[in-house]
């Protein structure tokens, strides 16, 4: 009896039917994430129902060596899920339980199968807001939120995933249970260890509950699409509204192949805009219209802003955002995204821009290289649609285009990974960005709380 079939029997013990998968069985969404890398059908998918029961599970794999991999909601684009043929899933699917909302303490705890959206709603209920914010909040799950440390739209004003964690329960490989829970804002009890497993994309443990910050509703919020002559006026206009207003809610930037590739997407719009520009911003601020058009009427005095639009109702400001979300979730959907997640000091994300694509260009003159992303807390992604590739050129085109981007990212200095975690995909990579004894260290981490390598294994690094 193979390793892999000794821990499904094992298993049964105290899984039902309906909480084990194998063969055809296997849902498709199990085989990988948003990227389309690698679709490889795991050996089995066992969906635990609360923590005793993830803890039985690694504790029977840790006895027998067996590699599992854990899964959210497979929103990642860095292959962080994506399990090989001989390895088991552990899906949270059904650990979806809201279990409180404090509303004198303002933290919501969860288990780790509830998915983003549904945080959100409950806390909008509530009368309260979860400010993390990204475009599969229907799917995405908290557990892989916090195994990736989640950033998006609302990151310049209310930080990473990290920020809003206050506590969370734990089972490491060998089926020990961490209780890290806390409610408190301030706990200086010893090391913070819940730190190692944020952004550890399920390779040191498995986050089965978390208690999570919210906070007060944004009042009342200005919704405005910007032209720019160039990326510096953008930031011109970002410091400006820091300086004179408020720091946004979200400011996101997209350049003109983007922009005009969304319109075309969407159905039913128009250009709210003009003419065609080179560089766009969508944002939201909280503060009253009228002062963010007497700021607006500077700039456009000085041509920092060539043109402008302020939502003048809910219904325009998501026809204003839809025009961000599109691409991405059009390209997932229907194409074969290749997604880059990089940072840099903000001042050089527009003179990167130019010298990717130049190089993007060149190299690759028949895939079109589309660049946005959250520039008001230095993150810019870049994304490419491989899915006219021939099957048997995609592993060479894709490692292609990695060496090109990764390597104008070597060259500025900056980091392979804003906010989408190494994976598969930019393993390789990972010395681009973090110094050899950095790396050493990480591997000591996980010697140290996975020493049988069973946790989501080749991840981050070989």
């Amino acid at each position: 009896m193979s390793t892999q079939l000794q821990v499904v029997e094992r298993c049964r013990v105290f899984l039902t039917e309906q909480q084990i998968a194998m063969g055809d069985t296997i849902n498709i969404r199990h085989y990988t994430d948003w990227s389309n890398y690698k679709r490889i059908q795991p050996y089995a998918v066992l969906f635990p129902k609360n923590t005793e029961q993830v803890s039985q599970i690694l504790s029977i794999c840790n006895e027998l060596k067996q590699a599992v991999v854990p899964q959210g909601g497979m929103t990642g684009v860095a292959g962080a899920g994506i399990a090989s043929a001989d390895e088991i899933v552990i899906a949270l699917d059904k650990m979806h339980k809201i279990e409180e909302i404090d509303q004198y303490a303002s933290t919501i705890t969860v288990q780790a199968g509830v998915t983003l959206e549904e945080v959100q709603n409950a806390a909008r209920q509530a009368g309260l807001f979860f400010p993390v914010d990204v475009g599969g909040r229907g799917s995405c799950q908290i557990g892989g939120n916090i195994a990736t440390n989640a950033g998006g739209l609302s990151v310049i004003r209310y930080g990473m995933m990290r920020e809003h964690v206050l506590g969370m329960e734990v089972v490491l490989a060998d089926g020990r249970v961490l209780n890290l829970m806390n409610k408190m804002i301030k706990s200086n009890a010893g090391y913070d260890l819940k730190q190692n497993f944020i952004g550890s994309e399920g390779t040191l443990g498995i986050v089965t509950r978390a208690v999570l910050k919210l906070s007060a509703p944004p009042s009342e919020l200005s919704t405005c699409l910007c032209a720019f002559p160039d990326f510096l006026s953008a930031v011109h206009l970002l410091r400006r509204l820091q300086k004179n207003l408020t720091t946004p809610n979200a400011f996101e930037v997209m350049w003109n192949e983007y922009y005009q590739l969304s319109l075309s997407w969407m159905q039913n719009s128009s250009n709210p805009l003009t003419q065609p520009y080179p560089v766009y911003a969508v944002f939201d601020v909280e503060a009253p219209a009228e002062s963010l058009e007497n700021l607006l009427a500077e700039m456009f005095e000085t041509g920092e802003i060539l043109d402008a639009v302020i939502a003048q109702n809910q219904a325009q400001a998501q026809q204003l955002w839809l025009i961000r979300e599109t691409v991405p979730a059009e390209i997932s959907s229907t194409g074969r995204p290749l997604c880059f997640d990089i940072s840099l000091p903000i001042g050089e994300l527009g003179e990167f821009k130019e010298v990717c694509q130049a190089r993007l260009d060149q190299y690759f003159p028949d895939l079109v290289s589309l660049f946005f992303g959250h520039i008001g807390d230095s993150n810019m992604h870049i994304i490419l649609d491989l899915k006219h590739l021939p099957e048997d050129q995609l592993e060479s085109v894709m490692t292609g285009i990695d060496d090109v981007v990764y390597g104008v990212v070597r060259e500025f200095k900056g980091c392979i990974s804003a906010e989408h975690g190494i994976g598969l995909l930019k393993r390789d990579y990972l010395h681009y960005s973090v110094d050899e004894n950095t790396l050493n260290m990480m591997r000591q981490l996980k010697q140290l709380f996975d020493p049988n390598k069973i946790l989501n294994p080749n991840k981050i690094f070989k």
